[in-house]
Order: C-alpha cells, then structure tokens, then sequence
C-alpha cells in the first residue's frame, strides 16, 4: 500500500518541477534573442535624406485611377472602419472599347486615414481594379481634417496618390525623392490602355469629373444573304 501511494505523489511532484523547468527553458530562449539584438550594431536611417527601404507588398496611401471607377461603392462596403467615401451625380459603367467609365460625374471619392487600418480589403473587391495600395509610406498633417485625402482633388491636379507633405515645402529634395514624383507624374505604376501617354490619361482623369454619355452601340451589319432575303421579290 505505501509503495502506490508513493508513485501517486511522485506523479504530481513530477510534472510541478517539469512545468518549472520549460518555463526557465522558454525564457532563457527569449532572453537569448533579446540579448542577440541588445549588443547588436544599430543601424539609424536618415530620412528622408536616405530613402526607406519597403517591401515588394508594402501597403502604403492608396493610389486611384480615377478614368476606371464606376463608384460602385464595393470598396467602401469592404472597408472594416467605414474610411471611404463615394459621391456620384448618376450611374458609372466601364466603356470596353477604351477600358475608361463613363456616365455620371463622379463628385467625390475620398478617403480618412485617420482611421484607414491599410488592410487592404478595399483592393480585393474592385470590379475595375482601379484603387491599390501605394508606395507612399509618410503623409504629416498637422490637424485631422489633413489626414483626409480628396482623391478626386487630386485628379484635378493630374495625381493619382498624396505626396507627402515635406516634398512640396523642403527646398533641397533629395534625388530619391525626385525619381518617386516623376515615377507618380508618369503613372508609371499604371499598367493599362493608357501606359507610356501620360497627357492622354490626365484627359481621361479630369473627363471622370464631369459627366460622360456612354457610346452608343453600332448597328450590326447586316450579312449579305440577309440583305438578299430582306429585298422584294419581283412579282
């Protein structure tokens, strides 16, 4: 009798001291990263004189093309904190001969990134695929109504995404920062019909603010045997 009660104490004592040990085990490990990345030589990036480094997927300020929205609004239902919003003067369709909307003006399509997360669901949903995340990581305001960014303001000024507030008040801009605004000024991030005709696609950008009437579709020709069928018959 008492050798089982032994082995039934021994049990618990056991696992009591083995819980310990993987505890002071797990800490030590952490310890060990943390202590590798303490006596680590620290690298301090001078921003914005040296230009960041971002990831292939870096999510950063969205940049829009505005000649391809038809302001469905699907962007704006996927947002999670309701950041988006979309105002138009009547229903906007996708033309397929020049992949541009036409229809109602679209008066405005903005965005608050006071409270934007950069989730990124706003892109999946796009029927057009004509609002993505950009490669602007800085956008300084100095109240909160700044941090709300009026695409369609932006349009007007042949923008297709917010530049960041330093650039346009610095005097000496470094030349990373030059080829970024000239990359922006060219669209080159916009593979489309418009691709390499920058003044063509700031055309299209100002034409969504006002309102377009779709082209009308072209009558089918009629086939020559129809013609034959359709023509009277000499009596």
């Amino acid at each position: 009798m008492s050798s089982q009660k032994d082995v039934m104490h021994a049990g618990p004592g056991r696992d009591y001291f083995h819980n310990i040990a993987q505890t002071v085990k797990s800490i030590l490990i952490g310890m060990r990263i943390t202590l590798k990345y303490c006596f680590a030589k620290t690298v301090t990036v001078q921003y914005p004189d040296v230009a960041p480094t971002l990831q292939p997927r870096f999510r950063g300020f969205h940049y829009y093309e505005i000649e391809k929205c038809i302001a469905c609004d699907a962007c704006a239902k996927a947002c999670p904190v309701d950041c988006i919003y979309i105002d138009k003067t009547a229903p906007r369709k996708i033309d397929k001969e020049t992949g541009v909307a036409v229809g109602g003006a679209l008066v405005r399509y903005a965005i608050d990134y006071s409270k934007c997360m950069f989730c990124a669901l706003c892109t999946e949903p796009c029927p057009t695929d004509c609002i993505h995340m950009g490669n602007v990581h800085d956008m300084s305001a100095y109240t909160r109504e700044n941090m709300i960014v009026e695409f369609t303001e932006l349009a007007k000024q042949g923008l297709q995404t917010p530049q960041p507030l330093w650039m346009s008040v610095r005097r000496h801009v470094p030349q990373w920062a030059t080829d970024r605004q000239r990359e922006w000024q060219e669209y080159t991030h916009s593979a489309d019909g418009f691709a390499g005709q920058p003044e063509k696609r700031r055309e299209a950008m100002l034409k969504a603010l006002t309102e377009q009437e779709a082209p009308k579709k072209k009558p089918a020709a009629k086939k020559e045997g129809d013609a034959a069928e359709a023509a009277p018959k000499d009596s």
